[in-house]
């Protein structure tokens, strides 16, 4: 986005003066909104904004293929060397390891050296954690967040982005981790129009009120949507006239989620009853990218099999 704290200042401002504050005790920070509302944006911009640097960020989110217990830390244990002092069996385990034992630990067990783990790597700090998308989480990453935030001598920032919850056990993270003392909870929503004309004067610098207006109608506020559309339109009237990308269009329950060209290209060829050697013969891809993709497809569309997936493409790729 040509100016992408905009509406989002006071938001960047709050999370650098808690980054200032840090003590020996993690401090969470809970940023909730729709798809589409710039948080990992926010993240990402409070990041560069931290004085001094992080001496270690450790991000993770969830991970596309089977849910297994703490994704999270899998995914941060996925970008590191793991040389942790940690049973080397349950290390195996928490990095989800392809030859992981079979044996399964008792989860209060597995749970302990999780946060060891996170514990080791943090060291002195100060660190930052990032937990994106915590919707998404498995409910063993759930519980090892909440852990976190109450844990011991550990001089790390918090950092949790969500949309609003829909389940009993994400709610109930999300107020565990708001009710820590000194938390700090922020919901992003809507920009206004104001906030919109403003980020389309960058790019527009004559852009009509009227026309600012329109956009602001037409996005919803949603930053996400008004960078595609700036992304993809021509000129400034294009904004307004020219049809939607296919991505963003509408559907009867809102905006259709945030797909990636290559995934709408691989959505289509589902929907085209493609198998995933003919999806990857046909974009010159390999079929563990397809794979992936579909993945990626199934948790945003909320589709239960491949043929959900090409059902739900069928509506709304060729919905207005």
């Amino acid at each position: 986005m040509p100016v992408p704290m905009v509406g989002r200042a006071d938001h960047l401002a709050e999370l650098v003066r808690a980054w200032s504050r840090l003590g020996g005790a993690p401090l969470p920070v809970v940023v909730t909104g729709a798809a589409g509302m710039g948080k990992s944006l926010l993240v990402a911009a409070a990041l560069d904004a931290f004085t001094p640097r992080p001496r270690l960020v450790l991000t993770g989110a969830a991970r596309l293929h089977t849910p297994a217990p703490y994704d999270w830390l899998a995914a941060v244990l996925s970008r590191r060397t793991l040389d942790l002092p940690l049973p080397e069996d349950a290390l195996a385990w928490l990095a989800q390891l392809p030859d992981a034992p079979r044996e399964r630990f008792a989860p209060d067990a597995l749970l302990r050296l999780a946060v060891r783990a996170v514990r080791t790597l943090v060291g002195a700090g100060p660190a930052v954690l990032v937990v994106e998308d915590l919707h998404a989480l498995d409910p063993a990453s759930l519980n090892l967040i909440g852990e976190l935030a109450v844990a011991s001598d550990l001089p790390a920032l918090l950092i949790v982005t969500s949309r609003p919850p829909e389940t009993p056990v994400v709610a109930r993270t999300l107020a565990r981790l708001s009710g820590v003392p000194g938390a700090i909870r922020q919901h992003l929503g809507p920009l206004s129009a104001a906030d919109v004309a403003s980020v389309l004067a960058e790019v527009y610098p004559s852009v009509s009120p009227a026309v600012a207006r329109a956009v602001h109608e037409r996005t919803g506020g949603n930053p996400y949507w008004l960078t595609e559309l700036l992304a993809t339109a021509g000129d400034e009237q294009s904004l307004i006239d020219e049809p939607l990308p296919v991505h963003l269009r509408l559907t009867a329950s809102g905006p259709a989620p945030e797909l990636t060209a290559r995934e709408v290209e691989v959505l289509t060829c589902l929907a085209a009853g493609m198998s995933n050697k003919q999806v990857a013969r046909s974009l010159g891809i390999s079929i563990r990218t397809v794979t992936v993709h579909v993945s990626n497809l199934l948790r945003k569309t909320r589709s239960s099999s491949r043929t959900e997936a090409a059902l739900w493409a069928v509506h709304n790729l060729t919905s207005r």
